[in-house]
């Protein structure tokens, strides 16, 4: 039985057998001595990771007092759960989305006093619902920049450089036509969605290229 680690748009931990993740994170000890999620985060600092790092060998996912580990298709679903590049192996990564999220969401003279904590916890505003659940918001498809994803009809999608594409745990499927008037669910917190429309643009696997 597959670990319960693999995340998808809406942030949920699922059991899936793909090994497409090209990303991992963490939320804290998630997990119990079974292996068994018991809790849906244990702390506000979701962060994404680099699969691997300068040769850090890390222990076997869910070992007992390590965080639970997981895993995400792509930067773009990562964004849509909720989490954001480590400081620590993706430096560069994490100044450029700090960065713009400030500008779009900040004004200039408070970008030197605000911290990740502080934009951690905006984030955790926007993205959870206490117990588990996804705060998801209105928008009309035309308004989305690329990189967002949104809900319809029960599905994930990916707004990306070719059109609307379908999301699944092993990649995208192809493309299909949506009425770029249509509202949507968002699934993408709000001030991210901010932040792609301030230029910064998130990875996408590479079955979204063709």
């Amino acid at each position: 039985m597959p670990l319960q680690n693999r995340v998808d748009p809406w942030g949920r931990l699922n059991s899936a057998p793909s090994k497409a993740a090209t990303l991992m994170g963490n939320r804290g000890i998630l997990h119990d001595q079974n292996n068994i999620i018991i809790r849906p985060w244990a702390h506000k600092r979701w962060v994404t990771c680099l699969l691997s790092f300068k040769n850090i060998k890390r222990p076997k996912p869910f070992s007992q007092g390590n965080y639970s580990e997981l895993f995400f298709l792509d930067e773009a679903t990562a964004f849509a759960a909720g989490h954001r590049p480590c400081a620590y192996c993706q430096r560069e990564r994490h100044q450029l989305f700090k960065d713009a999220w400030l500008q779009a969401n900040v004004s200039t003279e408070r970008h030197a006093s605000i911290t990740m904590e502080e934009i951690d916890k905006a984030l955790h505003n926007q993205r959870a619902i206490r117990g588990g659940g996804k705060q998801l918001f209105d928008a009309q498809v035309s308004e989305l920049p690329l990189g967002t994803m949104f809900e319809l009809n029960e599905k994930a999608f990916l707004v990306w450089k070719s059109g609307y594409f379908p999301w699944t745990f092993d990649g995208y499927e192809d493309p299909v036509n949506i009425d770029r008037t249509m509202i949507v669910n968002v699934l993408t917190p709000i001030s991210i969605v901010r932040a792609f429309t301030n230029g910064f643009i998130p990875n996408a696997h590479s079955s979204a290229n063709g």
